[in-house]
């Protein structure tokens, strides 16, 4: 693209360099990349981390560090080169021309400032609203995304809003100087699937009222199916490809762009097939299917590993001068079900649900307040302290974030060896060939065994504490999202690895997720979660396919779908808020029914 921009494109970027420097010398994070957006016009950004997404955004908003960062070519926003403006200049284009949505709205937010009043402040600076203005503009910009009670809402501070309210705030505060393009990074990436499709509605709905121009920058490609009008494939800081959503999805051109595509899991692709099956991988360098491994994953044992019967956890809310109860929270309530060898049962639902409770109080990482947890027919609740330490070598954890879960100053070789020793399960020297064995499992070199937890990428340290959980060579694992804040591309190998470990060990896997659709790919039984309580459950086709109750049906239909067809679809926003888990202190939870719809397939009696 050369000469002067054209009147339909609103923002034109010019053979964009991005530099930082470190260690003394400039690496660049983006190389001569090129592309435009038409006014009222979608653009999706697309690729893994690194790829130069995040980094292309803050150089057009200006906000790349001065210190240790270059920005060079042309970026030209209404016919100025946003790069050569003044910072007095560019201030007042920041937040009223354009303006951006970040991916983590929670330090993107000031905790000591309600949220109304840091409405207030864009609209003052910007738009010279005195404070009574400001404050009434905020409540209409509030109610204009959806949120209810928006008149008490200006006085409370981000931290007593859900991950959906704050996301909605910062949106409210992106709009509120109506800005011709707003720049979406990551925005529904860290949110539950029905929070995820209320975001993406809410910015369809005022997309198509003010017609302003939108960059989405995302890494999942059913999402941008939803959402873009064309689409920008990233890697390594370069453009891949670009072209209209729909012609790029049905079909790909670059290698890379096919295996980001083959790599989504996609809901209903699993239809009449009745045991779980890998992805097929393809290569990003040659655009080759690399066969998926061929696994038995039916499960033989028909003796329960694990028997949970009426699980209840409560945590206790005190206050008051002597910090008396006023409540209570009721995050597992009255929960039951069984797990056999070489099954997974995922449970599933939205944030605050119980999930992760549930999985902690399983292995007494949180004490549970009643029920029953039978291991191999042992009551776990009923040990001790060194009983209980056996007992968990036969139970390991995967977390959410391995980054947090493994010891930055301990190398990676020290960690999968230490429960080894912990348990005695082998002298030192001994222990050390069976991490170079694990690391080998878990498809990593030995050598990487004296590395530190910080020189791995996410997809790497994920193995790695996969390596540590089967080191005592467990029968149950819980995974607790561990698979959520990868790549799409990293997370089909993580989810293969997983199945290839269960068929050869015979694991049972309680996989806890808010992920649909990677749900139905790797599960055998699926339990809906809601507000503590399971209310529906079943083989994973019965619940996929035959969902019965209105929660599960709403998480279904909220799930996104890798089909650019899907742009036009209106779903309408809800207004509507899940009740708090939030009780009394002498609140007794109503004994519940459930009704069979079909083998093994059972759903709580609603009202």
């Amino acid at each position: 693209m050369t000469g002067d921009p054209s009147k339909d494109r609103l923002l034109i970027v010019e053979g964009l360099t991005a530099s930082f420097r470190t260690a003394g010398a400039w690496q660049k994070a983006v190389r001569n990349l090129s592309f435009a957006v038409a006014p009222g016009q979608t653009l999706a950004i697309v690729g893994e981390s690194g790829s130069g997404k995040s980094v292309t955004a803050l150089s057009i908003m200006r906000l790349l560090p001065k210190a240790n960062s270059l920005a060079e070519g042309k970026i030209l926003f209404d016919g100025k080169d946003i790069l050569r403006l003044s910072e007095d200049e560019m201030r007042r284009v920041r937040g009223n021309e354009i303006s951006m949505i970040f991916q983590e709205p929670m330090t993107s937010l000031n905790p000591v400032l309600t949220v109304g009043f840091q409405i207030e402040e864009a609209l003052i600076y910007h738009r010279g609203y005195d404070r009574r203005a400001a404050g009434l503009e905020a409540r209409r910009l509030l109610e204009r995304v959806r949120i209810p009670g928006a008149a008490r809402r200006v006085d409370e501070y981000p931290h007593v809003l859900s991950g959906g309210m704050r996301q909605r705030i910062m949106i409210a505060m992106a709009l509120a100087c109506q800005p011709k393009l707003l720049i979406a990074d990551e925005p529904s990436t860290a949110l539950d699937v029905t929070i995820q499709a209320e975001i993406i509605e809410l910015l369809k709905s005022i997309q198509d009222d003010e017609g302003m121009a939108i960059i989405f920058i995302t890494h999942d490609m059913a999402v941008v199916a939803e959402v873009a009008d064309r689409v920008m494939v990233m890697l390594n800081g370069e453009k891949i490809e670009e072209n209209a959503a729909d012609q790029l999805f049905a079909g790909p051109r670059a290698p890379y762009s096919r295996s980001l595509l083959a790599a989504v899991p996609r809901l209903g692709s699993m239809r009449g097939r009745p045991h779980p099956m890998p992805f097929a991988i393809i290569d990003a360098g040659s655009g080759e299917t690399v066969a998926a491994p061929r696994l038995d994953t039916g499960v033989t044992d028909t003796a329960a590993l694990l028997n949970v019967h009426n699980l209840v956890t409560r945590f206790d809310i005190r206050g008051g001068l002597f910090g008396a109860v006023s409540g209570r929270i009721h995050a597992v309530e009255n929960v039951s079900f069984d797990l056999r060898r070489g099954e997974t049962l995922a449970l599933v639902g939205e944030s605050g649900c119980g999930k992760s409770t549930t999985g902690r109080s399983i292995l007494r990482l949180v004490e549970p307040t009643g029920g029953q947890v039978l291991f191999e027919g042992q009551d776990l609740r009923t040990l001790g302290r060194t009983e209980m330490r056996r007992a968990r070598r036969k139970m390991q954890m995967i977390f959410q974030d391995p980054f947090a879960s493994l010891n930055p100053r301990k190398t990676v070789g020290a960690a999968i060896l230490e429960p080894i020793l912990v348990h005695g399960l082998a002298d030192e020297e001994a222990g050390r060939e069976q991490v170079s064995e694990l690391l080998r499992r878990v498809d990593l070199p030995p050598e990487v065994a004296n590395r530190f937890p910080h020189e791995f990428s996410g997809g790497q340290r994920q193995r790695l504490c996969i390596a540590r959980a089967l080191a005592v060579s467990p029968m149950l694992v819980v995974a607790d999202e561990a698979v959520s804040a990868l790549d799409v591309s990293i997370k089909s190998q993580v989810i293969n690895l997983m199945m290839e470990l269960q068929a050869e060990m015979q694991l049972a896997f309680l996989f806890i997720s808010h992920d649909i659709a990677v749900v139905e790919r790797i599960s055998h039984r699926v339990a809906v979660m809601c507000l503590g309580e399971i209310v529906e459950i079943g083989p994973r086709a019965a619940i996929i396919e035959n969902p019965q109750h209105p929660y599960t049906k709403r998480l279904m239909a909220a799930v996104p779908v890798p089909d650019p067809a899907r742009r036009a679809l209106r779903r309408g926003l809800s207004t509507t808020e899940l009740p708090s888990s939030v009780r009394p202190p002498g609140f007794t939870a109503p004994q519940r029914r459930y009704y069979e719809v079909a083998c093994g397939h059972l759903v709580q009696e609603f009202q």
